[in-house]
């Protein structure tokens, strides 16, 4: 963590950077979960194909945002190419996220209900905490990915 915050300090553009793309991600969870509950829960869409049209609709949006405000240098090279491997990064990044929300809720629901917390909060709980786990995790996965492949092009500190 010392050593992230040494770099950060030494490349503010970077840094910026990263703010840039947390909030783009935070953005994109919002839509991710909005149009999967609406669809879902409005409009009874079976909840694998809500996810996966709200999962292509938040990348997308992301991709859109993080081109034009994150990296705007990169608006001078081909969209296409770029979008694709931001998809592809982007649906690797699956892979960190379903083993954590697999794995984790099951002991965290165990110790918060030995704990004397209700189950059904416990469920609620770690799955919540699941989420924001692979959800932080799967960020730096993105963000390292894309800026070294997708934003290869674009020099640090530029």
């Amino acid at each position: 963590m010392a050593r992230i915050i040494t770099v950060a300090k030494r490349n503010k553009k970077e840094a910026k950077r990263f703010i840039k793309f947390m909030f783009v991600g935070a953005m994109g969870a919002l839509v991710d979960f909005g149009t999967l509950n609406i669809l879902a829960h409005v409009f009874d869409v079976p909840v694998t194909i809500a996810g996966v049209i709200s999962f292509s609709l938040a990348v997308t949006q992301n991709f859109l945002w993080n081109r034009y405000w994150t990296y705007p240098e990169s608006r001078d090279f081909p969209a296409i190419p770029q979008y694709l491997q931001f998809f592809i990064i982007n649906a690797t990044a699956l892979l960190i996220r379903v083993p954590i929300l697999a794995l984790v809720p099951g002991p965290v629901i165990a110790a918060l209900e030995s704990a004397g917390v209700a189950p059904s909060a416990a469920e609620v709980l770690g799955n919540n905490f699941a989420l924001a786990l692979a959800v932080g995790i799967a960020m730096f996965w993105n963000f390292f990915v894309n800026r070294f492949v997708t934003y290869r092009h674009i020099k640090v500190g530029q």
